[in-house]
């Protein structure tokens, strides 16, 4: 089958999908954006996280078929051209980025609540980001980059 959908503001297509195929799958493997990572493939770690019509969701347990006619944002579609977003610019800053396995979903989690919660407290930061695991950081270096990048937006 052919899934049509639009990913980080342009119209994208990809033929052949299978019916079990996911989300992740075409969007790593069909349309070459290789951002969200596959690791459980079961909705437990968070590192395939996308926004899909603007609310954040693991790409690994949305089917591609789900996806026809939706907006998908991926961790690429939150720079502005080379322009990082202060999210992304934070946690290279602050060193949050380890082995980037978990990274790319720790960031649009990050991002998806800045949107909502521009000042979060850190229990809001911890809430936020309990569906996305890290093996290398010990999650302090991703707090301080929240903590930064909310500094951030707030004076923009």
């Amino acid at each position: 089958m052919r899934v049509t959908l639009t990913v980080n503001g342009r119209e994208e297509s990809a033929d052949g999908v299978w019916e079990g195929e996911s989300l992740l799958y075409v969007l790593r493997e069909r349309l070459g954006l290789p951002g969200s990572k596959n690791a459980c493939e079961q909705g437990e770690c968070g590192s395939c996280t996308v926004y899909l019509d603007g609310v954040p969701v693991c790409a690994c347990l949305v089917a591609a078929g789900q996806a026809e006619g939706r907006v998908v944002r991926t961790v690429e579609g939150l720079a502005d051209g080379d322009r990082l977003d202060p999210v992304q610019e934070a946690f290279v800053e602050c060193g949050a980025v380890q082995c980037g396995f978990c990274t790319p979903g720790l960031i649009v989690q990050a991002h998806d609540l800045l949107e909502r919660c521009p000042r979060p407290s850190d229990a809001e930061i911890r809430e936020a980001l309990a569906g996305n695991l890290c093996r290398c950081t010990g999650y302090e270096k991703i707090l301080d980059a929240v903590r930064l990048a909310a500094g951030r937006k707030e004076a923009r």
